[in-house]
């Protein structure tokens, strides 16, 4: 079966079998910037956005995706590196691998939040597992990249 998906701005139609997994359809179609992680939605890792919402697509059948619009890492390149640089700057980012789903996370709730509380980012980066931090450097990055745009 065919489903066409706009990936990062671009239309694709992609080949894809009854029950394949977003994940596995969007790195067969060469967007390898999509990491595979746990296969059970449970670390964000492969996390990419689904018409502007952040969405684990390794338990996200490929089928409902179509005539949606996806956006990797790739597709906010500028401002993935803009977060990176809060990231780096509090020690927060570390062997890399979560990034590209955290960093995604995060751009989504930034346009979705205004203003969110302590609590509210907390709830909106549930579910997104980093293994070398103790998320306290993530977390201070964060609040200092919300509030970079109200300076």
């Amino acid at each position: 079966m065919i489903v066409t998906i706009t990936i990062n701005g671009k239309k694709e139609s992609l080949q894809i079998e009854p029950g394949d997994m977003l994940v596995d359809t969007l790195r067969n179609a060469g967007h390898v910037e999509v990491k595979k992680g746990c296969d059970t939605g449970n670390c964000g890792v492969c996390t990419v956005l689904l018409d502007g919402k952040p969405i684990r697509s390794c338990s996200f059948l490929a089928v409902r995706a179509e005539g949606h619009e996806i956006t990797t890492i790739q597709g906010v390149a500028e401002e993935a590196r803009r977060f990176a640089d809060f990231l780096n700057r509090e020690g927060a980012d570390q062997c890399g691998f979560c990034a590209p789903g955290f960093a995604l996370t995060v751009i989504a709730m930034k346009r979705e939040l205004k203003n969110p509380t302590e609590e509210e980012i907390r709830h909106y980066l549930a579910g997104n597992l980093c293994r070398c931090t103790g998320y306290e450097s993530q977390h201070r990055a964060i609040r200092n990249y919300l509030e970079a745009d109200h300076a």
